[in-house]
This record gives C-alpha cells, sequence and structure tokens, in this order.
C-alpha cells in the first residue's frame, strides 16, 4: 500500500496494490498494521456503504460530534466519485480548508479522512457505491453537518449548484461560521 500525505496534515490519499492478471485483480483493502504505522492507531468499529443512481449527487458534508467523533477511511466500490474533507478543528492552521480526491473502481484510492473533519462527496458517474470504514458507532443524536457549497469554503464541486442532487437535509445544513467549536485544534 502506498500512503500519501495531503496539504492537511492528518489526511491521507492511500492506494493499495493490485496484483492482476487475465482472470481480474486481487487487492487487499486494508492492514491494520501497515495502517497504524503510517497514519495511527485507530479502530474501526462499522462498515458502511451508500448506492447512487444518479451523476452529480452530493451526499455530505457529515461529521458526528464528540465524544463520537468518527474516523473514515472511504473507498469507491463502483463508480466513481469526488471525495471532499473540510478541517473543522477550531485553531487549525488548515480550519476550513479541504481535500479532494477521485476515488473510483478503476484507481482503487482510498482517502482517510480523520475525527475532526467534515466528510461529503459527489457522484462522477452513474450507479456509484460508496464503502468506507469508521472509528465509531453512527450515533443519531450527534450526527451533524456542513453546507456543502458553503462559498466560504469554496470547493469546486463537479455539479453546479442547482443541478446537485441531495437530501433535504443536506440543503438545510449550517455554515462554517455558524458551526459550533466542537472540535479542537492539537498541534
Amino acid at each position: 500500500m502506498q500512503f500519501e500525505t495531503t496539504k492537511i496534515s492528518g489526511v491521507f490519499l492511500i492506494t493499495p496494490k493490485r496484483f492482476g492478471d487475465a482472470r481480474g485483480y486481487f487487492v487487499e483493502t486494508f492492514r491494520e498494521n501497515l495502517f497504524e504505522r503510517e497514519v495511527g492507531a485507530f479502530h474501526f468499529v462499522q462498515d458502511n456503504q451508500s448506492f447512487s443512481a444518479e451523476v452529480g449527487t452530493v451526499r455530505g458534508l457529515h461529521f458526528q460530534l464528540n465524544p463520537k467523533a468518527q474516523g473514515k477511511l472511504v473507498s469507491c466500490a463502483a463508480g466513481a466519485l469526488l471525495d471532499v474533507a473540510v478541517d473543522i478543528r477550531k485553531g487549525s492552521p488548515t480550519y476550513g480548508q479541504f481535500v479532494t480526491a477521485e476515488l473510483s473502481q478503476e484507481n482503487g484510492c482510498q482517502l482517510w479522512v480523520p475525527p475532526g473533519f467534515a466528510h461529503g462527496f459527489c457522484t462522477l458517474k452513474p450507479n456509484t457505491v460508496i464503502s468506507y470504514k469508521v472509528t465509531d458507532y453512527y450515533s443519531p443524536e450527534n450526527d451533524r453537518g456542513l453546507l456543502w457549497n458553503d462559498p466560504a469554503i469554496g470547493i469546486d464541486w463537479p455539479v453546479a449548484d442547482g443541478q446537485a442532487i441531495l437530501s433535504d437535509k443536506d440543503q438545510k445544513q449550517p455554515k462554517l461560521s455558524d458551526l459550533d467549536a466542537n472540535f479542537v485544534y492539537q498541534a
């Protein structure tokens, strides 16, 4: 596995090695000892998957409050998506900045989104399946979000505001300036 640092400390792009032949390929998608050595000691407790039929489906930006904050190891099992991680840790030198990565079935890349980041994605192909491991269980009372198209963040989404397919919930999330300081940067 190849672990690449991104412009925001703690967020990693991970590319597992594929072993292929005429039948297809084999890939080790997660290996705890390598992940711990390169990223840190995180314990995954739940695996999630979502399916989006249409191109331009935006899900996010989501996070869970402390003490149920989640780190997410995100991959694309089918199709392709633009994955986004936004730093929401107050006092961070990269507060409000984001990392994007194209994840697809073809490239096999994964994005590690640590606790203290809002996460979202936009589908680039029809019938896209996103899979992700999380470090804490889903907690409805701690479930929060950030407005996907907040101009203060400035994410260059691959879909226009009026064309994005969104849930009612994601259309009404607060802006970065309205978030409480649940996450505080620790140098």
